[in-house]
């Protein structure tokens, strides 16, 4: 490890030496240009004529990998539906799959070098929210494009002050849409492929005197759309406020608000089977059958979620901060689904409610009592997620001169309820599909009778805790030097009347702890010149799952863990802004899952091996001057599992994106294109010809994904008051396989054009 950390750095010098001959000829930011902030956060970038246009930039001042995106590229270049996973997509290392019903109208899930969503942070305004079971997210059901001023993706696990879960493979910072100091209306309405419509309301107070300079904004989205997919319509409403409101000259409030509501038609285990492509086509999902599993009717959810933060920030003393956010936020997932929507509708002959005849193989039966026969049906469930999560982030920084200090500890609560209920969605009645359960003597209701309808009913909550503190130090002009430490308390508990898997009553309580160190330095060689380097512990506490289990007392689990070093360049010219960086991270503690041998014991936990992480990233962007710039970026990504010495599955090799941008007086074009590389999935559920897919050759069951590429194009035209534009997602219309699950298979969703019309008063 000593070996390639010396390597990166001396490659980093390497670099920087280079760099530096160039920038002493290249003329430095005027002081009006310096120190501008980058819309709506607190990352300080230089304002040059490449960082105001490009997609993405890194601050001087950074201390991990970092891209940052502007509200310019989120408004001008990708679909207005766009969830934050589709804005991040921009950043080198990035790469995502789900989505396929059109951008924004189905969930994605994106990957950051490889690490999935569950093992990276995502925060709003600094606050880190996810599912509570992990932490895994809902990319279009909290934040869609509306709410989002800027998106900062840092690869790492950033300061001892960066909090989450899972303070581990990186994180993606979103920042709150920003209250103007001028008056404003803005309406947005669009409309395009899959019979979408889209439209957004913004307004803008300014600063009302009457209030002492008090501004807020309020904005509206709306999506309506029939989905890329068959049956699979989707409908979402935004509402969300912010407000900022000056107390005194060293003291100022921030409200946010935010409530969301979507409602599609999807089956909970999502994806069409391979008989199902190639009979229907890869923009298969539902049907219109109501005899079949994958009705549409059958297949429902209604997701509703809001989030409020109250956040103080105050000069207590000279040279002294302290910040408050307390927040909390909602979700709730109520679900209808059929059992399997890969298996075809009733056969010829057969009519519900009538029972199976002898010798008939059919996953269409139900069974309306303990004791009765299996008549012909159509199986299904339904499904409940909610949770309210509560919390509170504390700061305080201290200057003194030649460095700061800065102590805090964040405090969370939730508490989620979970069900699922086996249904014949023809009578609505409970289907006893599945054999009664009797918990064990030593449970807590000794030889009480689960009935076969029931998977589970389950109560949990989630108390943790972090305390840090940082030190950041300037030995002299240019260098900062930071090191720090942070304590996690994480703690897990079960209330359940039928816990998951096992199907009994269960109450349970699990603790986790971890000390984490860091040292992050940063040294400006000039004005316009940075290198940086990071060596940090990452954690990510057990899921709830490792909680589903007959005998939780012999599962003995640590949190899993991650090394990192990284190390890099930052440079900002008049004409070329550019970064690169490398890093090697360290995973360890790798949970598993296997049945014990001997009778009552069932699942076991432990942890075993883990992950290299290695590679290359950088981003640069040339301002020929006139509006014109290209970019581009990219990754060389190295993900090796210890135990098999393979690359991980569903980790690119490499993702790249370049583009050409174009923004003077009333025009506004880019057109962009996003590669994934080769990636890789076990699966022995394909058999030999799966679609698309490539057997990997003396590996059995392992297949690989090809590449894929994403082109986005964007024009407008500036009126005056109006400005019409017409944006297209997937350019050429490319529809390869993306991600298998199972027997499922994902894909493009296909080239998606919208126009749109803005409206500005």
């Amino acid at each position: 490890m000593r070996t390639t950390l010396t390597r990166l750095l001396v490659g980093v010098a390497f670099i920087a030496n280079t760099a530096a001959a160039h920038a002493a000829d290249a003329p430095a930011p005027s002081s009006a240009e310096e120190d501008k902030i980058a819309e709506g956060s607190t990352i300080v970038v230089t304002a040059t004529k490449p960082n105001e246009i490009a997609p993405v930039t890194a601050s001087l001042a950074t201390t991990q990998p970092q891209s940052i995106v502007s509200r310019s590229f989120i408004q001008d270049s990708i679909s207005t539906t766009a969830d934050f996973n589709q804005i991040a997509l921009i950043a080198p290392s990035v790469s995502n799959f789900g989505g396929t019903n059109g951008v924004g109208l189905s969930e994605s899930k994106a990957q950051i070098r490889g690490f999935q969503d569950g093992e990276y942070n995502i925060t709003y305004d600094g606050v880190p929210f996810g599912d509570q079971n992990d932490p895994t997210h809902h990319s279009n059901t909290f934040w869609p494009s509306n709410t989002i001023e800027t998106l900062v993706v840092d690869r790492g696990p950033g300061n001892a002050s960066q909090l989450g879960q899972a303070t581990f493979g990186g994180n993606i910072n979103l920042f709150s849409r920003a209250p103007r100091d001028e008056l404003g209306v803005e309406l947005v309405g669009g409309y395009g492929t899959f019979n979408t419509y889209n439209g957004q309301a913004v307004l803008q107070s300014g600063a009302i005197d009457a209030l002492g300079g008090t501004k807020f904004v309020v904005s509206a989205q709306y999506v309506n759309s029939d989905g890329a997919l068959s049956f699979e319509k989707y409908k979402q409403l935004n509402l969300y406020a912010k407000a900022v409101v000056p107390i005194s000259s060293d003291v100022t409030l921030s409200f946010i608000a935010t409530a969301n509501r979507n409602v599609f038609n999807q089956s909970d285990n999502d994806g069409a089977s391979a008989a199902q492509v190639l009979a229907f086509g890869k923009r298969y999902a539902l049907s219109n059958d109501t005899n079949s599993q994958n009705y549409f009717g059958y297949n429902s959810t209604v997701k509703t979620t809001d989030f409020y933060i109250a956040r103080l920030d105050a000069k207590i003393a000279p040279n002294s901060e302290f910040t408050n956010s307390a927040y909390t936020y909602k979700y709730d997932n109520e679900t209808l689904s059929g059992l399997d929507a890969t298996q075809p509708g009733l056969l010829a002959g057969q009519v519900p409610g009538v029972a199976v005849p002898t010798g008939v193989t059919t996953t269409n039966r139900v069974k309306f009592s303990p004791t009765g026969a299996f008549v012909f049906g159509i199986p299904g469930y339904t499904k409940s997620n909610a949770y309210r999560v509560y919390g509170d982030i504390a700061k305080v920084k201290v200057d003194f001169g030649f460095g700061a200090l800065t102590v805090g500890a964040w405090l969370e609560w939730s508490h989620t309820y979970r069900q699922q209920t086996e249904i014949d969605l023809i009578s609505n009645r409970f289907n006893y599909r599945n054999s009664q359960q009797v918990a064990p003597a030593t449970g807590l209701n000794p030889g009480a009778i689960t009935q076969g309808y029931i998977r589970f009913d389950q109560n949990s909550s989630l108390n943790h805790t972090e305390e840090f503190a940082e030190l950041e130090l300037r030995p002299f002009d240019g260098l900062t030097i930071t090191p720090g430490i942070k304590h996690v308390d994480f703690n897990r508990k079960i209330d359940a009347l039928y816990n998951q898997t096992t199907r009994y009553a269960q109450r349970i309580s699990k603790t986790y702890t971890a000390t984490l160190p860091f040292l992050t330095a940063n040294y400006q060689i000039t004005s316009n010149l940075a290198i940086y380097g990071q060596f940090a512990k990452g954690f990510l506490a057990p899921p709830l799952s490792q909680l589903y289990v007959a005998r939780p007392d012999l599962s003995v689990v640590d949190p899993q863990s991650s090394t990192n070093y990284q190390a890099g360049i930052v440079y900002h010219g008049s004409k070329l802004s550019l970064d690169f960086d490398a890093y090697s991270i360290d995973f360890n503690n790798k949970f598993i899952s296997s049945t014990s041998p001997i009778p009552g014991e069932g699942v076991i936990f432990t942890n075993i091996g883990g992950a290299l992480y290695r590679g290359i990233e950088g981003q640069a962007t040339f301002a020929f001057g006139n509006g014109f710039a290209v970019f581009a970026n990219g990754s060389l990504n190295e993900a090796i599992a210890k135990d098999t010495r393979l690359q991980i599955d569903k980790a690119p090799k490499s993702t790249a994106a370049a583009g050409l941008l174009y923004k003077h007086g009333p025009i506004r074009f880019s057109l962009i294109d996003k590669y994934t590389g080769p990636q890789y999935i076990s699966n022995s559920g394909l058999g030999t010809t799966p679609i698309e897919l490539t057997p990997v050759t003396g590996v059995a069951n392992r297949f690989r994904i090809a590449p894929y590429n994403t082109a986005i194009v964007s024009a407008s035209y500036d009126f005056g008051f109006v400005r019409a534009g017409i944006k297209v997602s997937d350019l050429f219309d490319s529809q390869r396989v993306i991600n298998v699950s199972g027997t499922q298979y994902f894909f493009q969703p296909g080239r998606q054009i919208t126009g749109e019309v803005t409206v500005k008063f």
